[in-house]
């Protein structure tokens, strides 16, 4: 995915990854409280529900870039 991507790039500029990984995460207590807002219908929470699920694919894919990245820097040459 493009997402991950661009913020493995920023992971390899030097961000932190505890800051990326919040950027991209949509934590589960937020996801609840858009769900349960009185003022969006049914379909505005089935988008928000499929916008949560692509977000952490987005992080488990931006996990494993950055996982691959640290065993590679731990191999001896």
């Amino acid at each position: 995915m493009k997402e991950a991507a661009m913020f493995y790039s920023l992971f390899l500029r030097g961000h932190s990854v505890e800051a990326l990984r919040r950027d991209i995460d949509v934590p589960r207590p937020l996801l609840e409280k858009w769900l349960n807002h009185v003022r969006y219908d049914p379909e505005l929470r089935d988008k928000m529900k499929r916008a949560y699920e692509y977000r952490k694919q987005v992080l488990a894919i931006f996990d494993e870039l950055v996982t691959y990245e640290k065993r590679q820097l731990k191999r001896p040459n």
